[in-house]
C-alpha cells in the first residue's frame, strides 16, 4: 500500500495498516489487557462490608454518583480498585498548580528536560500514594455502618488494600501511556465512565416503560447530547494559525547570496486545556461536600448547601472553569518563550515587531481564545445537566456535565495518536524498500 506524503490516510487504509503492523497491534492488545485487568478489580470487594446496604443507601448519594463516574461505578461496588485513578488525577492537579509557586518545581519542568519531568513525576506518584491513604482512611470512616465488626484493624486493613490498589491502577496508566496506545490516565477515566453508560441506559429505558410521558423529555436530552458532542468536536479541533514568515539564506551555482522568505504558521488552539479545566473545576466544587459527609457539622452542611444552591454552584463552576482554562492555558505556551524562540530562528509575524511586541500580540490572541474556549467549556458542564432538570430525566446522574468532553477528547486524542503511529509506520516501510 502507498500514499502520498500530502495526502491524508482515509479510515479503510488505517485499519488496514493496522492490521498489518505487528507493533501497533501488540500495542493495541497491551492497551486492552491493562484496561481489562483494572475493570476487573474494581469487582473485588472490600471483605467485612455489607455491599448490598450500602449500595442501597448511596444509590441518591451526589457525591458518590459524581465519583462513580470517574471510578467506573467503583464506590458503589466498594472493590480494591474502587479509588481507581482518582489519587494520581488529584495529586497531578495539586502538582501543576504548585508547579508556578516553588521556583524549583518551574525550574525543574522548563530547564531540566526529561530528567526535569521525571523527578515531577515522581513527585506526583508520592503525594498520590498520600492522597490515596487519606481517601482510603476516610473512606474506612464513612462505611463503618455497614461494617458488622468495625475495628482499628479493618481500617488499617482498608486502608492498605485501597490505596495499594490505587498505586496498581496508577502503575497500569502508566504502562498504557508507555507500551500501549493513548494516554493512561485519561483512557481509564473514559472507559469508567463508558462502563456506567449500560447502566444509565437501563435506568432511562425503565423510566420510559413506567411512564411513557418522558418519552419526549428523553428525545430532547439526547438531542442536546448529540448537539454537545458536535460542538465538543468542532471546538477541539478548532485552532487559530499565526502566520510566520522565516528568512533563510542561501547559496546559488554563482556563489551569491540572497534572501529566501518561508511562511509557516504557530498553530494556537481554541482549547488549550482540553479536558482538564472541568475536571479540575468539578473536583473543587466536590471537595467541600466530601468534607461535610466527613465532619457531619451542622455549620459546615449550611455553608455547603449555600454553595450547591442553583445559582452560586453554577457561577463557582464557571469561575473555576474559566480560572483553570487561563492556567492550563498558561502552563502550555509561554508567550515570552515563544517570542525568545522565533527570534532566535529569525522569524517574525508580518507586521509585529520582534521581542516584547510579539510575546504582547501572542499574549493578546490567548487570552481572546481562552476566554471563548472557557465559555465554551461552561456551556458544556452546565446545559445538559440544566436540560436532565428540566426534562424530568435525570437517570443519566449529571453524566453530560462533566463526561462528555472527557469522551469526546480523549476519544479524538487516542485516533490521532493511532494515525500518528500508522503513518510513521507507513514512512519506515517507504524507506527500507
Amino acid at each position: 500500500m502507498t500514499a502520498g506524503r500530502d495526502r491524508k490516510m482515509s479510515p479503510q487504509e488505517t485499519f488496514a495498516q493496522m492490521a498489518s503492523s505487528s507493533g501497533l497491534r501488540t500495542r493495541l492488545l497491551f492497551t486492552l489487557a491493562m484496561v481489562v485487568l483494572a475493570r476487573v478489580g474494581i469487582y473485588i470487594p472490600l471483605p467485612g462490608v455489607d455491599q448490598t446496604a450500602f449500595h442501597q443507601a448511596t444509590q441518591s448519594n451526589a457525591l458518590i454518583g459524581f465519583l462513580n463516574i470517574f471510578a467506573g461505578g467503583g464506590f458503589s461496588t466498594l472493590g480494591i480498585f474502587t479509588l481507581g485513578i482518582l489519587p494520581y488525577i488529584n495529586a497531578s492537579i495539586i502538582v501543576q498548580l504548585l508547579v508556578p509557586v516553588f521556583p524549583q518545581l518551574e525550574d525543574l519542568q522548563k530547564n531540566e528536560g526529561e530528567a526535569g519531568r521525571r523527578q515531577i513525576a515522581q513527585y506526583t506518584r508520592y503525594l498520590a500514594l498520600g492522597w490515596a491513604i487519606i481517601q482510603s482512611v476516610g473512606l474506612a470512616i464513612y462505611i463503618r455502618p455497614f461494617v458488622a465488626d468495625w475495628n482499628p484493624l479493618f481500617v488499617i486493613q482498608t486502608t492498605l488494600a485501597l490505596s495499594a490498589g490505587a498505586i496498581f491502577v496508577m502503575w497500569l496508566s502508566e504502562l498504557i501511556t508507555e507500551k500501549g496506545v493513548g494516554n493512561g490516565a485519561s483512557l481509564l477515566i473514559f472507559i469508567n465512565i463508558v462502563a456506567t453508560l449500560p447502566t444509565a441506559l437501563s435506568q432511562t429505558f425503565q423510566l420510559i416503560q413506567a411512564d411513557s410521558s418522558r418519552i419526549a423529555g428523553t428525545v430532547i436530552l439526547l438531542v442536546v447530547f448529540l448537539a454537545m458532542i458536535v460542538g465538543i468536536v468542532f471546538v477541539q479541533e478548532g485552532i487559530r494559525r499565526i502566520p510566520i514568515i522565516s528568512a533563510r539564506r542561501q547559496v546559488g551555482p554563482s556563489r551569491q547570496q540572497y534572501q529566501q522568505q518561508q511562511t509557516s504558521y504557530l498553530p494556537l488552539r481554541v482549547n488549550q486545556g482540553g479536558v482538564m479545566p472541568i475536571i479540575f473545576a468539578s473536583s473543587l466544587l466536590y471537595l467541600p461536600l466530601t468534607f461535610a459527609q466527613f465532619a457531619r457539622n451542622g455549620a459546615v452542611d449550611q455553608i455547603v448547601s449555600f454553595l450547591a444552591s442553583g445559582w452560586v454552584h453554577t457561577l463557582l463552576y464557571m469561575v473555576l472553569i474559566l480560572f483553570f482554562s487561563y492556567f492550563y492555558a498558561t502552563l502550555i505556551i509561554n508567550p515570552e518563550d515563544v517570542s525568545k524562540n522565533l527570534k532566535r530562528m529569525g522569524s517574525s509575524i508580518p507586521g509585529v515587531r520582534p521581542g516584547t511586541a510579539t510575546s504582547e500580540y501572542i499574549e493578546k490572541v490567548m487570552n481572546r481564545l481562552t476566554f471563548l474556549g472557557a465559555i465554551f467549556l461552561s456551556l458544556v458542564a452546565i446545559i445538559p445537566t440544566a436540560v436532565e432538570q428540566g426534562t424530568g430525566v435525570t437517570t443519566f446522574n449529571g453524566l453530560g456535565a462533566t463526561s462528555l468532553l472527557i469522551l469526546v477528547g480523549v476519544a479524538i486524542d487516542t485516533v490521532k495518536q493511532i494515525q500518528t503511529y500508522v503513518i510513521s509506520q507507513r514512512y519506515e516501510n517507504m524507506v527500507k524498500k
